[in-house]
This record gives C-alpha cells, structure tokens and sequence, in this order.
C-alpha cells in the first residue's frame, strides 16, 4: 500500500515580482473599470433614447385625439393635453399664454398644476410684456426661452424676470413660442417648483411640435366658432326677413283690397257717366274719360301684378301632376287674341309635379307678353317644349319688335317695361322668373330687334314625368 503524501509549497515572491504583479492587477482593474463605464453609458443613451420615443409616442397619441375628437370640448382636451407633457416632462405647472401687441401684455389662457402646486392663471391676466422682455426677444426669434436655475438670474429690480417668477416659486422653467402663419400669437410653457430640471435639445424640439399642434387646433376652433357665428347670424337673418316677407305681403294684401275698391268705384261711376250721355257729348268730350277708364284698367292691372307676385311663395295648395297642354289650352280660353295673331301650341308637352295657377301664369305672362309687343301684320307666337337629359326646356317664341340686349336682365325686375304706353303692370315676366326660380329652374331669352324674342325656360325632369 502506497503512502501519498500533500505538500504544501509556499513561494516566496521577490521584490520585483511583486511590482509586477501590481502592475498587472492595476491594469486588469482599468480595464474593467472602461468596460463598467462603457456600459454604463450605453445604458444611459438606451435610457434616453427610450424617453425619446415614449415622449413621441405620447405627442402622437395627444394629437389623433384631437383629429377624432369633438373640437366643441377643445377646452377639456387642451387641459388633458397639458397635463400629460407637463407629467412627462417632470414639470409642476404648464400653460398657455396669448400675446396682446395692441395692449403690450399677455395673458395667462390655459393652466394645468401638479398636485399641492397653486394656480397662477388669475394672477397671470393682462401681464405687461415689459416684465417678459427676455423671453418676448427669444420668442420673436423663434426660439425657446429656458432658465434651468432661476436663483441664478441677476436681481434687476421690482419688475425684473426674477421679481416675476420667484414669488411663484418657480426654480426652472422653459417657454415655447405660438407661431401662427408667421405672427407670434404666444407660448407655451412649464415651471419646474419642486426641484430643478433639465430639458435637452431633443425635448425641446418635440416642445415645439407640440406648440404647433395647439395652434392648429385653436385656429381650427376659431374657425368653426366664426362658422358657427355666421351660421346664427345667417338664421336670425333669414327669420328676420321671413318676416319682414309676411308684413310685406299682408301689406300688399290690405293695400291692394283698399285700393281696388275706389278703383272699381271710379271705373263703374265714369262708365255710367258714359253711356248716360253719350248721346249729348262729342267725342272730344269723351276722349279725357276714356283716358280715365285707361289708367284705371292699368292701375287695376299694376295691383293684380303686385297681388300675384305677392301670393307665388304662399301657397297652401298641395301639388300635383300638371299636363301642360291642358293649363295651356285653358290659358289660351282666358286671353284675347288679336286676329292677326296666330298661336300654335306643340302637341305632348310633358306634364311635372307642381302648382296648376304657378304654371298658368308664367304661360299667361309669356304669351301676353308676346302678344303685347307683335308689330307684325301677321303675328306668330310658337310654344313648345325640347327634352335634355335631366331637364324639360320650354319656349315662347314671337316674331315681335325684339328687345336689345341691354334689356335682357332688366325685364325681369319689378316694374320694369319696354315701353310706358299700353296698360302693362311691369310685373308679369318678374312673376315668371319668381315662379321659376321657386321650383329651382332657370329662364334666358334670345332676341333680335324687329325679328322677334325667345323666352328660355329650364325645369327638372325630377319634378315629374312624361
């Protein structure tokens, strides 16, 4: 069997392997020391980076609520908004101020507050721009104003930047300006109360994303605000002449009744005087009462006009389909027509959904019309009707006098005439465009003098059918 025995070997080291053993245990140390310090700062930039992409995260995220969100609460929405940057960026307080040039001040509009941190915004109103020079002189540039330590800012006296911020307790702030179409309207801003703090190059620029964000968004709410305002404007307006309308007509109505009495009155009385001495005066004496009786029938023509233009939007009747040929053929029974006139009417007009007496007098308008102002011996008025696509477009066509181009517009405004002689109201192709008009068509004319006119108008095809 065999002894084995441990020995226990001691070296002793010299003097210069012991310095070079330190020298060797020095340099693995340096060596671990850079590598600690390599990730170490690897870490920090990961860290950064990270904060960098949270913050742009949460700036997307604040800005796809504003797009989908109800801008009639944009106020809550900015406050929220105010609230996530300002936890996110470590501040206490963050804001939104507006910038007066015409007053030289600017006001506190906007204030969001950490916890046990107390409002500034009912101090902040109407703030003279003398005590902000600083930050207004950055501001203007385009730049942000950033004061990491407020202690450290020279005592400039009562109405320094300092004097100013101090008593709010603010030990670091930075303020972003409100640029809009290139005017500087205000900032943005955030105070730091509980402890210093820092806002790097890249924070800063996201700062900045965010200020343009809110200035959209403001501007878009101004906007629906100045749209929302003419709206109401628009609608008190429209009632007001609504109105207005009714009293007119009404007054039409009573002015019409009381006028027509005397009228009928005189028109009966001359015509009485008339046939009971007709066998005692001349004509010569007769001439001044016909003239009467002529200017009665005009007036009485003039007050029916103003009655009809009147009635055409007040009417209870409901509507229905109309054939053309009949309310045509039945105008036609109640006009005088000349013997040397001749009127042709095109057979299977279409028939639309409307007003029977609405259609009846842009008809009676026109072909009296026509009638009114044939200078020919052998006078013609043509009524028809070509089909479009979408649209009937009917026609009255004379071969009269014609009428000169710079008429075209003006006789289809009240009153209006080509001529003063005859007992024409002036109103009746006024009635025929009002009635058009109403049922959302259109009326033209082409003439040519001593040729003749053409009276154009355009109706849908959705009020009715064939």
């Amino acid at each position: 069997m065999l002894n084995l025995k441990v020995y226990e070997v001691k070296t002793k080291l010299t003097p210069s392997m012991q310095k070079e053993n330190l020298h060797t245990t020095n340099k693995i140390s340096e060596v671990n020391k850079s590598d600690y310090n390599q990730n170490t700062s690897q870490l920090e930039k990961d860290k950064i980076i990270e904060r960098h992409l949270r913050f742009q995260d949460l700036l997307i995220s604040i800005s796809t609520k504003y797009i989908n969100s109800d801008l009639s609460d944009i106020d809550k929405l900015i406050c929220e908004s105010l609230q996530q940057i300002g936890e996110f960026v470590l501040s206490d307080r963050s804001y939104i101020f507006s910038y007066d040039f015409t007053n030289n001040t600017c006001s506190n509009t906007y204030e969001w507050c950490a916890k046990d941190i107390e409002p500034e915004i009912d101090n902040l109103q109407n703030l003279p721009l003398d005590y902000i020079t600083q930050w207004l002189d950055a501001h203007k540039k385009g730049d942000a104003f950033y004061i990491e330590d407020v202690s450290l800012l020279p005592k400039d006296g009562e109405f320094g930047l300092r004097a100013v911020l101090e008593p709010q307790g603010i030990k670091s702030l930075i303020t972003i300006p409100k640029i809009k179409n290139n005017e500087l309207i205000g900032f943005i801003g955030f105070d730091s109360v509980k402890k210093l703090n820092t806002f790097s190059k890249n924070e800063q620029e996201i700062l900045f994303v965010y200020a343009n964000m809110l200035v959209n968004v403001l501007q878009k709410k101004e906007y629906e605000e100045q749209i929302k305002a003419q709206e109401i404007k628009k609608e008190a307006l429209l009632k007001s002449l609504s109105i207005q309308n009714e009293e007119l007509n009404e007054y039409a109505h009573v002015v019409s009744h009381d006028l027509k009495a005397p009228l009928i009155n005189i028109y009966t009385l001359v015509g009485w005087f008339m046939d009971d001495n007709k066998e005692a005066l001349d004509e010569n004496a007769f001439k001044p009462l016909k003239q009467v009786l002529f200017n009665v029938e005009k007036m009485d023509f003039l007050i029916k006009g103003i009655l009809d233009y009147s009635t055409i939007d007040k009417l209870d009747e409901v509507d229905k389909l109309v054939d053309f040929n009949l309310i045509i053929t039945e105008v036609l029974q109640t006009i005088l027509i000349p013997n040397h006139i001749k009127i042709t009417v095109q057979e299977n007009l279409p028939s639309l959904f409307g007003n029977t007496w609405r259609f009846k007098q842009v008809f009676q308008n026109l072909i009296q019309n026509a009638i009114n102002y044939c200078d020919k011996d052998n006078g013609l008025v043509e009524i028809g009707c070509v089909e479009k696509d979408s649209s009937y477009q009917f026609f009255v066509k004379d071969n009269g006098i014609g009428i000169k181009a710079d008429y075209f517009e003006k006789i289809f405004k009240v009153f209006t005439k080509l001529e003063s002689t005859g007992s024409s109201s002036g109103i009746g192709l006024s009635i025929v465009k009002k009635i058009i008009s109403h049922y959302k068509g259109s009326i033209w004319l082409e003439s040519e003098l001593d040729m003749g006119t053409t009276f154009y108008f355009k109706l849908s095809k959705d009020m009715g059918t064939n």
